[in-house]
């Protein structure tokens, strides 16, 4: 696990958003992290449209992933954490 990647996902919960979200697999390019893109610019979800989302912030992060982008993830990780605003 690193500092920054998709978050893991419950095993039981991976194999359904398999089979109805297409390319949810492909999030599994990166090692999961304790924080991520999605985190950071999306609510945190119940339902498999929230988990397509999701994925959409996810597969972004994959192709665009730099120390960078990293930083960007960690300063606003950080800033949610002070302001109590993380679910």
């Amino acid at each position: 696990m690193s500092l920054v990647g998709p978050r893991a996902e419950r095993p039981a919960l991976v194999t359904r958003l398999e089979s109805e979200v297409p390319f949810y697999r492909a999030r599994m390019l990166a090692r999961p992290g304790a924080t991520g893109w999605a985190q950071v610019n999306y609510r945190y979800g119940w339902s498999v449209e929230d988990a397509a989302t999701k994925l959409e912030y996810d597969l972004y992060y994959i192709r665009h992933r730099s120390l960078w982008l990293d930083l960007r993830i960690l300063l606003r990780t950080l800033g949610t954490v002070v302001r109590f605003q993380g679910t």
